[in-house]
């Protein structure tokens, strides 16, 4: 089984604020609705109460050890039992969405990695790690420019990009 990583980052490796995302990119937001429909997603808890249900068409995990239940989601104090519950259902590949703490927690275990690097420096509580791209090669990207509508900024620019772990 794969273990991905996929999220959306400020140029300060921003996340986060009072667990809520930084910015409204619908494009982003398709691509990740995309790359995750039909799998396993794996968060914490307050990334799953920021998200408030299920998401369509995926199998949510959640870790927590405050005894976290919620219809239609399957809860884990312990990682390999969240990867286990994965394996033994033949998921091909498992994608950990959010938050800070998952993400950082779970780095060691990524062997894909799909990134929104986002043109965004601003207020946030919650922040990715800074990763170290020497251990990655880069297998896709794609730029998207900035949007306006009436002069303001509907979605700031951004890139996606797909990396794997080197062998």
């Amino acid at each position: 089984m794969i273990i991905s990583m996929i999220v959306a980052y400020g140029k300060n490796w921003e996340i986060g604020l009072n667990n809520q995302m930084l910015w409204h990119i619908s494009e982003d937001f398709k691509n990740f609705k995309q790359i995750t429909s039909g799998h396993h997603i794996l968060m914490g808890r307050k990334t799953f109460e920021s998200i408030g249900k299920p998401l369509p068409n995926r199998t949510s995990l959640v870790l927590s050890n405050s005894g976290f239940e919620h219809e239609g989601v399957h809860t884990f104090n312990d990682v390999q039992e969240a990867f286990n519950f994965a394996r033994k259902t033949a998921e091909e590949e498992l994608f950990i969405i959010g938050g800070a703490n998952i993400y950082k927690t779970l780095f060691p275990y990524v062997d894909k990695m799909y990134l929104s690097e986002v043109d965004f420096e601003g207020e946030a509580d919650a922040f990715l790690e800074p990763i170290d791209f020497s251990t990655w090669d880069l297998v896709e990207q794609k730029d998207y420019e900035e949007i306006t509508e009436n002069g303001q900024v509907k979605s700031p620019a951004w890139k996606f990009k797909v990396w794997t772990k080197k062998d």
